[in-house]
């Protein structure tokens, strides 16, 4: 059972697979009918192969039938379908009939739509073409009435550029000369231009009928208005006017006169522009002539030729003496002073004449420099601006000012060659340089050659008058300068004062020929003081002298500020080697014998008894430094030296114990009487008793070294002592 199930199975599947055998032996049927009939089955197979997997085509070749029966079923049911069709569309039969007449009755609806709507369109396209011509005639007509638009308005302009309107008339023949008539000269100037700005419109016949009324109404505007500026500028002449507010408040008020002048009549502006030059060029040198003459009435004069720094003079006694001459204000010839605040003040007002006069005030001649100066840069400014304003140029201003320049460069040149202030002379120049910044701060040029010429003249003049002062003490007689006097003297204070102002002057502008010639002036000044020192009898009232002269100069120099620079280094050093000097001198005056020993015998004892103890022996070297100087030069053959005995300290040794207090008050009032300046005195007194308390240790130590120098123990003197003495003297400083 089992197995005949199994091959029905088979069976069935067999006859469900796709039986290609059979229809390849169906194609080669149709191949033969094919070849028959000329026919090309190239390709076919390949066709066949891409139908294997078609659902329906694999359905049909499944069932087993053959295609030529498949195909004849496929007719019958396409015939069998077109019957039926047939049928269906005999019983709609009706339905289209009355959907023929509906497809007619439209279409006649439809064409009678067509001929209205051709004819709309006939009528449209009318339309359209009148539109158009509508569009064409109103561009034109646009265009002629923009070309009529623009040819009135520029005939408008030309009828209102070139008429003359009685009102017009009325106010330059009858009008008094105001703001309305500044306007309406304005009108006037535009017509004016216009008739002279176009060639074509000069051959206009309208212009003929104007342009002579126009030139008159020119000739009337012309001779009015210079009539009305010359009258204002001869105000300016009348005695006590304030020029700047008449300037101010009334010319510039009526500048446009000036440019109608300038533009329409230039015979005539030349003529007003030459008037206000005169008048001004005469007010403002009568102004800066008088105002001299009452500067002048104040000059204080501080300095003539004779007034220079190695010049001799009366000289009066005393501690502080100071040198005397005929001025009232000698002081102010080298010191500066109170003098250096005119360069504080120079943004103050100029100096009114009468107020000072009245007062019995009197000034150095740079504070009137000032003053003059002051005045003449506020007025420059102030006519340079109102020049450029007014007129428009810059040139008048030169033409203005000769006058006032030539009138202060007369006071000045008549000034300048008897000047013999050196320091004034300095503060001018210093004061210049001030004025150029304020002028260039304002931004107003028109004194830049001016300021710079005065300069130019200010420093030969300076340098011949310092000259001067150089060759006095070049050229100075030492012997009418000298007197028996160690205090500071006369010729080296006015040298300290003039160098220390001249300094203080120079400290913002680093004047490095000015320095070079203080140099000079420091070098003739130390040449004159050897000299004047050198005719002192005796070393220490020389070395008093310089000190007293070193001291009082550093002094001075140091008053004025801390700018002494190179000039108080070198007085500094000086005073510094010729006070050691005076130590020694008058050490050697109370104890000569103490000294000459330390020096010729101790010094060289205490170098041969020195061992190789090497910090021991720095520190003694150390302390013999300043005593390795004196040692007398040693003679050939003079290698070995006679040991010190206790006999030959002895008489130093118990002389010393027995005036040593007595001495050193001797020294202190000799250092009081000598030195001016108290607390120099001191300095000097307190190093003198330092060296001689050197000294002294110096002999102490030698006597311990010396074979039975024990024995004078009892009448040394204890270093306690000596510095208990030092500190009493000390203490009164």
């Amino acid at each position: 059972m089992a197995t005949t199930t199994e091959a029905q199975s088979n069976n069935e599947i067999e006859k469900s697979v796709f039986d290609l055998g059979a229809f390849v032996g169906d194609l080669g049927s149709i191949e033969d009918d094919a070849a028959s009939d000329d026919i090309s089955l190239e390709g076919l197979e390949q066709e066949l192969e891409e139908c294997r997997n078609d659902d329906v085509v694999t359905n049909i070749l499944s069932k087993g039938t053959k295609l030529r029966d498949h195909t004849k079923g496929v007719e019958n049911n396409l015939r069998q379908v077109e019957l039926d069709s047939i049928q269906d569309y005999i019983k709609e039969s009706d339905n289209l009939v009355s959907l023929h007449e509906q497809i007619r009755d439209c279409d006649i609806i439809l064409s009678q739509m067509e001929t209205l709507l051709s004819g709309f369109q006939g009528e449209i396209g009318s339309i359209s073409s009148d539109i158009k011509i509508l569009q064409e005639k109103s561009m034109d007509m646009g265009l002629k009435l923009k070309n009529r638009k623009a040819a009135e308005s520029k005939l408008a302009k030309f009828v209102e550029d070139i008429i003359v309107p009685p009102r017009m008339v009325d106010i330059i023949v009858d009008g008094e000369v105001n703001e309305e008539y500044f306007r309406t000269l304005e009108i006037l100037s535009k017509k004016l231009k216009f008739v002279e700005a176009d060639q074509l419109i000069k051959g206009s016949k309208a212009l003929k009928d104007v342009q002579p009324e126009l030139e008159k109404l020119r000739q009337k505007a012309v001779t009015k208005v210079f009539d009305f500026i010359v009258q204002k500028l001869y105000a300016l002449r009348k005695p006590k006017t304030n020029i700047q507010i008449l300037q101010q408040s009334v010319l510039l008020k009526n500048k446009y006169v000036i440019s109608f002048l300038k533009e329409h009549a230039k015979e005539v502006y030349i003529e007003v522009r030459a008037a206000y030059v005169d008048t001004m060029n005469k007010v403002l040198s009568a102004h800066f002539r008088a105002y001299i003459q009452a500067l002048e009435k104040l000059q204080l004069d501080i300095a003539t030729s004779s007034d220079l720094i190695g010049v001799e003079t009366t000289r009066s006694t005393g501690l502080f003496s100071t040198a005397r001459g005929p001025l009232k204000n000698k002081s102010a010839v080298f010191a500066l002073g109170e003098r250096i605040n005119i360069l504080k003040d120079m943004d103050q007002p100029a100096l009114i004449p009468h107020i000072a006069e009245a007062g019995s005030q009197k000034y150095p001649y740079e504070v009137l420099f000032r003053s003059l100066h002051k005045l003449l840069m506020d007025t420059a400014t102030s006519e340079y601006l109102f020049c450029d304003d007014f007129f428009g140029e810059e040139s008048i201003f030169y033409e203005i000012f000769a006058g006032p320049f030539a009138v202060v460069d007369e006071h000045f040149n008549s000034i300048l060659p008897n000047c013999y202030d050196a320091i004034g002379l300095m503060l001018m120049i210093r004061i210049i340089h001030q004025h150029q910044l304020i002028m260039s701060r304002r931004r107003i040029p028109c004194l830049d050659s001016y300021l710079d010429k005065v300069n130019i003249a200010l420093w030969p003049r300076f340098k011949m008058v310092f000259d001067l002062h150089l060759s006095s003490l070049r050229n100075a007689n030492v012997k009418t300068l000298w007197e028996d006097d160690v205090h500071p003297h006369y010729v080296m204070r006015r040298y300290a004062e003039f160098t220390a102002s001249l300094i203080h002057l120079n400290v913002e502008y680093g004047d490095g020929q000015l320095e070079l010639n203080m140099e000079r002036l420091r070098m003739a000044i130390d040449d004159l003081l050897m000299k004047l020192a050198k005719t002192f009898p005796k070393p220490k009232p020389q070395i008093v002298f310089l000190i007293n002269n070193y001291d009082m100069t550093i002094a001075v120099l140091k008053e004025a500020g801390s700018e002494g620079g190179k000039i108080q280094l070198h007085f500094e050093e000086l005073l510094k080697s010729n006070t050691s000097m005076f130590v020694e001198e008058l050490l050697l005056e109370h104890f000569s014998d103490l000294i000459k020993f330390v020096k010729s015998r101790a010094c060289k004892f205490i170098f041969q008894h020195v061992t190789c103890k090497i910090s021991a022996f720095i520190s003694l070297l150390k302390e013999m430094a300043s005593l390795a100087s004196y040692l007398p030069a040693e003679e050939p053959g003079s290698s070995t030296e006679k040991p010190i005995t206790v006999a030959e300290v002895e008489t130093i040794v118990k002389d010393f114990a027995s005036r040593w207090k007595a001495a050193i008050e001797l020294m202190h009032k000799d250092v009081i009487t000598s030195f001016s300046n108290f607390l120099c005195g001191m300095e000097i007194l307190r190093a003198a008793l330092t060296q001689l308390l050197l000294y002294y240790t110096r002999l102490s130590d030698t006597i311990k070294k010396i074979v039975g120098g024990s024995a004078l123990n009892k009448d040394l003197v204890s270093i306690s002592s000596i510095m208990y003495e030092i500190r009493k003297y000390s203490r009164t400083f």
